[in-house]
């Protein structure tokens, strides 16, 4: 029977180690820190139940919905209210919704109306011919400025607190960098696409918002229960592997195969055996390092929050990246005349303010938010900042040579295999979508 070590009990290592198991292969994972689900935490505190890490997900592949049906018995999908679809854009001191649709998108005051002209234009458009052109060139050359700085920028800030000018659709948006190249347009690549009949498994992505009922900390629970807890080896620091022959030595015990999981950063020191030049391409990958807020309001008195939340343009010179109305996207979640917000601040252009102290941050949010959420008395019941150096991983332009050098590491010395957000996306349904393509892989083998 295979041996196979898996470092990092977040969600790619643990979804892995469950998919082994299923096949019959003997799993360890090694956790430096002493607690499972990696930077997933749950607090219940006051009456409220948020986030301190991710806070939610998108049902954005059948992986993740088949996961947590096999999980049911242990965990329960919490799907996002559906009045809460809107999103809004902050433009000139007032909140606007996100179009859409093609109508709407002609209609918002968010875009120019010479970028009206170009959206309407769009399916005419030459497809480009550069695969390394960065989102914001790729944006601007089809839809227009206006479109990159009120409906991009914003949503790029959302998912990756990141620069369209330096991530690359290539890699850090695929689908759409595939609508262009595949059918020349991003306006018929939707039309043709929304044409093509779905299998019922393609049908399970209908990349709706979820959390777990209880909070997201019951889905990394629920793979413990069924990894078992005598497999995970908490607290394990300074992890180093070693080579023995065609075996791999990691805290005294020989494995047939490694899984590495951990940031980019971290791994030529666990792979200490191996050449140093080989993660001279790895060890640059850039992560956003970003400030999460939770405020919570036993009483709320601002504005309706009745929408997703609001998405702040980089350009509109703000201290926040965007505010998540988390208690009218998940019901039960606060005190019932209360709200439940999320505020996250940094980012790849703003590091400086994740980097504030406390009560500095605090007065540069509440600034903002007493003006955007028109907050009359500004005393939330909860007030929680967590703060990430490396919280989300930039897919630029290098993104090509890491995945080399990636693939150069795992051919030369077989059993080894480096996972995680250093590469296949960033979402908790990528990690979930990497672990069973992995496991998949190595049970073929």
């Amino acid at each position: 029977m295979k041996k196979i070590a898996i470092i990092g009990a977040g969600i790619t290592g643990l979804a892995t180690a469950y998919y082994l198991q299923k096949k019959g292969i003997n799993v360890t994972i090694f956790e430096r820190e002493n607690h499972i689900g990696g930077v997933i935490k749950s607090p219940n505190e006051k009456g409220f139940l948020y986030e301190t890490g991710p806070n939610s997900g998108v049902l954005s592949s059948p992986e993740i919905v088949n996961l947590f049906e096999e999980l049911k018995d242990l965990c329960t999908l919490d799907k996002a209210n559906h009045s809460a679809a809107r999103r809004l854009i902050w433009k000139g001191n007032k909140w606007h919704a996100l179009p859409s649709s093609l109508w709407s998108a002609i209609a918002t005051p968010l875009f120019s109306w010479y970028d009206k002209l170009r959206i309407l234009a769009e399916p005419f458009r030459a497809k480009g011919t550069n695969p390394n052109e960065n989102l914001a060139e790729l944006v601007k050359r089809r839809m227009g400025k206006s479109f990159l700085n009120y409906a991009i920028d914003p949503f790029i800030l959302g998912i990756y607190a990141g620069d369209p000018a330096y991530l690359v659709p290539r890699f850090a948006l695929p689908k759409l960098y595939n609508l262009e190249q595949t059918y020349g347009s991003f306006i018929k690549g939707s039309i043709q696409k929304a044409k093509i009949p779905k299998t019922e498994e393609e049908k399970k992505a209908t990349r709706e918002i979820f959390s777990v009922k209880g909070g997201l900390e019951q889905f990394p629970k629920a793979l413990v229960t069924k990894i078992g807890d005598e497999n995970i080896v908490l607290n394990a620091t300074n992890l180093s592997v070693s080579k023995a022959e065609n075996k791999y030595i990691l805290n005294n015990k020989l494995f047939d195969e490694i899984i590495s999981t951990v940031t980019a950063n971290e791994l030529e020191n666990i792979f200490s055996f191996l050449p140093k030049g080989d993660f001279e391409h790895i060890k640059n990958l850039q992560y956003a390092e970003v400030a999460e807020v939770t405020l919570g309001f036993e009483n709320w008195n601002g504005m309706k929050l009745d929408a997703f939340g609001g998405l702040v343009p980089f350009g509109e010179n703000k201290n926040i990246l965007g505010v998540l109305f988390m208690s009218t996207l998940f019901k039960n979640r606060c005190p019932e005349k209360g709200a439940w917000l999320t505020i996250f601040t940094g980012g790849t252009r703003k590091p400086e303010l994740a980097k504030l102290s406390d009560e500095e941050l605090k007065n540069k949010i509440k600034n903002d938010l007493i003006q955007m959420l028109e907050i009359k008395e500004f005393k939330p019941t909860i007030f929680h900042l967590t703060r990430y150096k490396r919280a989300i991983a930039q897919y630029g332009i290098d993104s090509e040579n890491r995945l080399e050098a990636i693939r150069k590491i795992e051919t030369e010395n077989k059993g080894i295999h480096l996972a995680g957000s250093i590469r296949d996306g960033v979402g908790i349904a990528d990690r979930v979508k990497q672990a069973k393509d992995l496991t998949n892989s190595i049970s073929a083998d």
